[in-house]
């Protein structure tokens, strides 16, 4: 089930979230922290997602099965007058747990469903070329519009390609 996180429940649920981030970082993600991520980094990053969730600019949806966070997506919604039709979709994670059912592509739908439903024409992403993401925003149809080589850089030290892409929604 994918819920759409109150800042409330993200609170509740602070240790969970820290959980699924330190199991990206981990697992080679590639969300802008290296391993290994102490846990008070990642619960410090976690409350910074709460206090935009409680500015408005933020959205943060979850994958629960009985009661157990596998996985996460956040919407940054553009707050501008001239961009206030767009938002991001960021730091996908799934937990290794939880991987190859299907719940990132269950996120993914239901980001886009939700960015619709707040007026939101216009879906961008990045990621990591060559990766799971890079597949699965390919087979949503996203449409790739650009790449930086040695954008990112993984946990051995070497830099990656980032690709980027939008999807128009409605």
């Amino acid at each position: 089930m994918i819920l759409s996180f109150t800042a409330e429940q993200a609170q509740r649920e602070i240790a969970q979230l820290s959980d699924l981030l330190i199991d990206a970082v981990d697992s080679g993600a590639s969300v802008g922290f290296m391993p290994p991520l102490a846990r008070a980094e990642a619960e410090a990053y976690w409350q910074s997602v709460i206090d935009a969730m409680r500015e408005g600019s933020r959205v943060l949806l979850a994958a629960m099965e009985e009661g157990i966070v596998q996985g996460s997506v956040q919407l940054q919604l553009e707050m501008r007058a001239n961009g206030n039709h767009r938002a991001e979709a960021m730091k996908l994670f799934v937990h290794r747990r939880a991987r190859r059912r299907g719940i990132a592509r269950a996120l993914m739908h239901e980001a886009e469903s939700h960015a619709g439903n707040l007026g939101r024409s216009l879906l961008l992403l990045d990621t990591r070329k060559g990766g799971d993401a890079h597949r699965l925003c390919e087979a949503l149809g996203y449409i790739s519009f650009g790449e930086v080589p040695g954008y990112a850089r993984s946990a051995d030290g070497r830099l990656h390609t980032t690709v980027f892409f939008y999807k128009q929604l409605l």
